[in-house]
């Protein structure tokens, strides 16, 4: 089937908008006459701000309600932030393709010229990310960890007007929202891990809708696509949500990836990590054995 039509799914954030508007002038752009519509929803995570994710469940917090709407057919595709997609999709759907990854870093909102390093001794810092405070914790256990929930915005106005010492916020996020004067540092991947997924964007379809998978099929980044299947492969395995302190990163060269991965405690306290390298078509298998490294107690 011919489409000459098709409507995105996406979250009504900011965020949210600037990722489906990139995606449909990527299929504009792929397939010139295709007229691309964007259908707004709000999830239960955007819904629910005064809990932290770990306390609210983690199934389909930021997808469920877009889901929804691909089913019942009011909507052809949705657009996600990868790292909100759980591992096992609703059965009749699938990741049709995925785009060239942004960048994959976390970012520390503060002064310029601070780093994790630098800051004061028992700073307070917010994050409303599991990984993340775990991470934090295992670098500066003095730190004074503080939950922080909503979109981009809302947190750089929270951690201003608590008087916090600074925030930890996806770097790809905040550059796509031309917000990069916030980041006072870039967390390089050997300090802090990024989440399953982070930085990609994910392009979610009916599996049986071929005229849909055709048009997406162009969109489909071969290096990026191979990472983000080797991490949620090493995320289900370790069967973990936003309950659990998992994290995992990887990059292709050529046809060789290496994935590194992580699985702590909350309180950072242990923290087991290990890397594996092997060829892009291996992927989502070298996902599974690293997560049955990692839980060994890693390297």
């Amino acid at each position: 089937m011919l489409h000459r039509r098709l409507t995105i799914a996406t979250r009504s954030s900011a965020l949210a908008l600037w990722q489906a508007e990139h995606v449909a002038a990527l299929l504009r752009s792929a397939h010139p006459g295709l007229e691309v519509v964007l259908e707004t929803f709000t999830t239960v995570g955007d819904r629910t701000l005064d809990t932290s994710l770990d306390k609210i469940g983690d199934r389909g917090l930021f997808t469920k309600e877009l889901e929804g709407a691909l089913l019942d057919g009011r909507a052809d595709v949705a657009v996600h932030s990868l790292k909100d997609m759980q591992t096992v999709l609703p059965e009749g759907l699938v990741v049709a393709a995925v785009t060239e990854r942004h960048a994959a870093e976390d970012a520390l909102v503060a002064p310029q010229g601070t780093t994790l390093a630098s800051l004061p001794e028992g700073a307070t810092v917010a994050t409303g990310s599991v990984r993340r405070r775990a991470q934090l914790l295992a670098l500066r256990p003095d730190l004074e960890i503080v939950d922080l929930r909503g979109n981009i915005q809302t947190r750089l106005r929270r951690v201003h007007e608590n008087g916090w010492s600074g925030a930890i916020l996806a770097r790809a996020g905040l550059e796509r929202l031309g917000l990069e004067e916030a980041i006072a540092q870039i967390i390089p991947t050997d300090l802090m891990l990024p989440a399953v997924g982070q930085g990609a964007l994910a392009i979610e379809a009916r599996a049986g809708d071929r005229g849909v998978l055709d048009l997406l099929a162009p969109l489909q980044h071969g290096a990026t696509r191979a990472a983000v299947d080797a991490e949620r492969a090493f995320l289900r395995q370790l069967e973990g949500g936003c309950h659990t302190p998992i994290a995992a990163h990887a990059t292709v060269a050529g046809s060789a990836l290496h994935l590194v991965g992580l699985l702590a405690a909350h309180d950072g306290s242990t923290v087991a990590r290990s890397a594996i390298d092997g060829r892009v078509e291996d992927a989502e298998r070298l996902g599974v054995e690293l997560a049955e490294r990692v839980r060994q107690g890693g390297m």
